[in-house]
């Protein structure tokens, strides 16, 4: 070290572990919904804002893909869809090695009684549809880490 810095060699060393390290890639928004038309209508808003994101059609799809694709880093989901309901898919998502990533629910048809399930697995929130975009783009917004 010269008198001329103004790092030890320790910190220059840390400083340099920390600029060669390799950026993580950004995280993504998987929205599940069997309802075509709500799926890119949301993948749209969401798109807009700059947050990448990819769909699934059922929750065995869904589940598919949060097996391969490591960089899923939300899940946003409708209640009622076919054989894997949203229900069925966040237990699915709970009992694996993605347990703690965060869901979002947002479904157009829910009783008392979905709801507290839903809390109790641990969702970030339940939206009711006509879904309060504000609200659910700042939900994903907290959760993915972004600045508001």
């Amino acid at each position: 070290m010269s008198d001329h810095d103004i790092l030890s060699d320790a910190e220059r060393e840390a400083l340099s572990a920390i600029l060669l390290e390799p950026e993580l890639p950004p995280q993504r928004v998987l929205i599940v919904d069997d309802d075509q038309d709500a799926r890119e209508l949301l993948k749209q808003f969401l798109a807009l804002a700059g947050i990448r994101c990819m769909t699934a059609a059922s929750g065995e799809s869904a589940l598919k893909l949060l097996e391969t694709t490591p960089s899923i880093g939300l899940v946003i989901t409708d209640l009622r869809m076919g054989h894997v309901d949203g229900l069925d898919l966040i237990r699915q998502v709970r009992e694996s090695v993605r347990a703690e990533l965060p869901i979002i629910i947002v479904s157009g048809e829910a009783d008392v009684k979905d709801a507290i399930a839903a809390m109790h697995m641990s969702v970030v929130d339940f939206l009711l549809k006509p879904i309060d975009t504000g609200k659910l783009l700042e939900l994903v917004r907290h959760e993915l880490g972004m600045s508001l």
